[in-house]
């Protein structure tokens, strides 16, 4: 009889063992950053409020995808879960250029309401490549980043200039600088190799990469907010029982929550951290700021006419809010 009571034990306790999946996440960034800091405490919600049915191991830094990669991999079932930054993506759908449309939505007000508008959108667009939306987190307000003084877009001509979607190289172009696409893990490396001289990226990127030690100059431009979108694969979604399908996203709700105010506390810290580390932080002057709106408005009205009907209808409902 005590062999059989054991007998049993070990079965109910290996078909509970059998239940629980594991889901590695990949994160295009560095475990200091505070997007990947978030993925990770999401990932320990997800753990709790599942009762260890489902846990999460997050990747950061492009260690298990490269970030180009992560989108790819989640869609084809490589990952069941991961972060991308979904401009990076906009020669698939111009609609994931919405958060990139250049003096928009330029504060974090103003970044929530934009996002409000296009998550209806981006939720279809995402479902259409078998992807299901959890949550997004803004970064900082994007400036730029030079290894001299710029006072004007003439300034600029010739400086190799980190890409890392399809407006930052538009930009590059329309400011006469040569754009070269570089992943956020490959910063440090192409500043210290010369293969780039100056990006347009939040005070987050630069604080945690220490561009400090080859560039020079940050200028508040205030051009941007683009978001960091966590996604899970539709196929594994689709095997997730309600009960837990509510409390990750219960979890989800509460990562886009905390990870808000994290870009809004770290905006600050890392401008200091930038000024600490011997850079000129200073509010982009009159002429460079002309040109930059200028350049702006070309690019929205290029990126209007490639979104179309849905692109405008984006435009409309954050101006109505």
């Amino acid at each position: 009889m005590r062999k059989l009571f054991g007998l049993a034990t070990g079965l109910v306790l290996a078909a509970g063992a059998a239940q629980a999946e594991n889901w590695d996440m990949p994160m295009a960034y560095a475990d200091s950053n505070y997007h990947t800091a978030v993925g990770k405490v999401f990932g320990q919600c997800v753990g709790t409020a599942t009762s260890g049915e489902i846990t999460i191991t997050v990747h950061g830094g492009g260690s298990l995808f490269k970030g180009n990669d992560i989108k790819r991999a989640v869609q084809t079932g490589q990952a069941p879960i991961g972060e991308r930054l979904l401009s990076a993506h906009q020669n698939e759908n111009a609609i994931f250029g919405f958060d990139s449309v250049p003096f928009l939505a330029t504060n974090f007000d103003d970044s929530a309401k934009l996002w409000e508008a296009a998550k209806p959108a981006i939720t279809k667009i995402l479902d259409e490549q078998n992807l299901v939306l959890l949550y997004a987190t803004p970064w900082p307000p994007q400036g730029l980043y030079f290894k001299k003084e710029v006072n004007s877009v003439a300034d600029m001509a010739g400086v190799k200039f980190r890409s890392y979607n399809t407006a930052t190289a538009r930009l590059a172009e329309l400011t006469g600088m040569l754009p070269v696409q570089i992943e956020a893990a490959e910063i440090s490396q192409a500043f210290a190799t010369g293969v780039a001289e100056s990006m347009i990226s939040s005070g987050a990127t630069g604080y945690d990469r220490k561009v400090w030690e080859h560039l020079t100059h940050f200028y508040e431009v205030d051009a941007w907010m683009p978001r960091n979108t966590v996604f899970v694969n539709k196929d594994t979604w689709g095997g997730v029982s309600d009960k837990n399908k509510a409390a990750i996203q219960g979890c989800a709700e509460l990562a886009a929550y905390a990870g808000h105010w994290r870009a809004v506390q770290y905006t600050d810290f890392t401008l200091k951290g930038l000024r600490d580390g011997g850079m000129t932080v200073q509010k982009a002057g009159e002429k460079l700021t002309a040109d930059m709106n200028e350049i702006g408005k070309t690019m929205s009205a290029e990126w209007t006419e490639a979104a179309g009907a849905e692109g405008k209808a984006i435009i409309d409902a954050f101006m109505a809010q």
